[in-house]
């Protein structure tokens, strides 16, 4: 599935949505260049799941566990651009199999962890330039970013997705 996702609000709204889709022992790879919205997408995703605490970017912790404030699977947010394998990311000792898994930048990194997951790639406009060329503004622009849903496994292999908003 391919969509355009108009702004961050929408981006939210998605990932709550895509919340209702998951169970435990689900896992989604989120890949985009910064300021993509992985990270925006993934607290939509926390608040579908009704979690604790405050999703924000597992980056110098490198994974962060937000239980269930409902009685359902903790949501487990990783993020692995400083790994460089599947091993690396099999010693951080996440319980797959019980928990909603997010990595960001972990595409490449499944071999052997589990035999389906969601592919999300986000795309963000490139070339965009602001008045003044202020890099960081442009990293925060608030513009429309293409999604791309791709199911492996058997888990999703008779899933039918809905239009993005």
């Amino acid at each position: 599935m391919r969509s355009v996702i108009a702004d961050s609000e929408a981006m939210h709204e998605f990932g709550a949505e895509l919340a209702g889709r998951l169970r435990r022992g689900d896992l989604v790879v989120l890949t985009g260049p910064l300021g993509a919205g992985k990270t925006t997408l993934t607290r939509g995703l926390g608040e579908g799941l009704h979690v604790r605490g405050a999703v924000t970017s597992p980056t110098f912790v490198l994974a962060r566990t937000h239980p269930s404030t409902v009685g359902g699977p903790p949501l487990v947010h990783v993020d692995a651009y400083r790994l460089s394998s599947a091993i690396e990311l099999d010693d951080l000792d996440i319980d797959f199999a019980r928990s909603i898994v997010v990595v960001e930048w972990g595409r490449g990194m499944l071999d052997g962890i589990t035999d389906s997951w969601l592919d999300i790639e986000i795309e963000r406009p490139t070339g965009a330039s602001t008045a003044d060329g202020d890099a960081d503004a442009e990293l925060d622009a608030d513009e429309p970013r293409t999604v791309t849903i791709t199911a492996h496994g058997p888990r999703w292999s008779a899933t039918a997705w809905p239009n993005v908003p």
